[in-house]
């Protein structure tokens, strides 16, 4: 069983996934900002945190799997879902095989695209460097993550970033990456949930395409789309803009005021 935590009573469950090298810690930031009506999942995916691996190839769907392990113990029958990065690619795979237990997934900073031929490489070329010196593929990877016009104010935060992906273990991250490689494209979960979809995406994310995300979203009622100020990490960059965002949303409250 991965290892999770909760936070609040709320009457609204709301299950929050990591992205890669990360861990439940990274909610921190924005948990102030949400709303007291979210009873709060915080998960720690499989290789990360306190979870342990679960399998040499960590793929997507074997992950969405192990979160809904959580999930059943937990008796949860219609939830929100949300994922960062490689979280949103296990949401999409968990909305895929259990759509009937969502009330709604978000886009974190993730896309619904497999990886391009490209990407893919550069993440077979990771491994080694991964294998070889874990320290070295974070701190040449991790800054690139932030909003590149604002990294001496996010300094503090780069800094937490890197420290909270130096825990990771190599085993952890290796299997991680290999999932992330056999991701496939999940658009059709897009064009037919029909629950509430929410993307949140940064201008100046280097990891996901966003231009390319939120323009080839298909044309549904039940999908909204946000382009923040920001890198791919909304939640250390700009938790309360994005706390904000998801209270209106996923709770349909009128915001006190967004500034995106």
């Amino acid at each position: 069983m991965l290892h999770y935590e909760i936070e609040g009573k709320g009457t609204e469950d709301l299950v929050l996934l990591h992205g890669f090298m990360e861990n439940l810690s990274i909610w921190d930031d924005m948990i102030p900002f949400l709303s007291d009506q979210f009873r709060l999942i915080k998960i720690d995916l499989p290789g990360f945190g306190k979870s342990k691996v679960v399998a040499e190839v960590q793929t997507s769907e074997i992950m969405a799997d192990e979160v809904k392990k959580v999930t059943d113990e937990l008796g949860l029958k219609q939830f929100h879902l949300l994922g960062h990065s490689m979280g949103g690619y296990i949401a999409l795979a968990f909305a895929e095989q259990y759509p009937e237990l969502l009330k709604s997934f978000t886009l974190f900073f993730s896309t619904y695209f497999a990886d391009e031929d490209a990407k893919k490489e550069t993440r077979r070329k990771g491994l080694r460097i991964i294998r070889e010196n874990l320290r070295a593929f974070v701190n040449a990877g991790v800054p690139n993550l932030f909003n590149p016009n604002e990294h001496d104010v996010l300094e503090p935060k780069i800094k937490l970033a890197k420290e909270t992906a130096y825990t990771s273990s190599v085993e952890g991250v290796l299997a991680a990456q290999k999932g992330m490689i056999e991701r496939p494209d999940r658009k059709s979960v897009l064009e037919n949930f029909e629950g509430k979809i929410l993307v949140l995406a940064g201008k100046h994310d280097s990891a996901v395409n966003s231009e390319k995300t939120i323009k080839n979203l298909p044309d549904r009622t039940n999908i909204k789309s946000y382009m923040l100020d920001c890198g791919h990490n909304g939640h250390w960059e700009k938790p309360a803009i994005c706390a904000s965002i998801i209270n209106t949303e996923l709770l349909h409250r009128l915001p006190k005021k967004i500034l995106i």
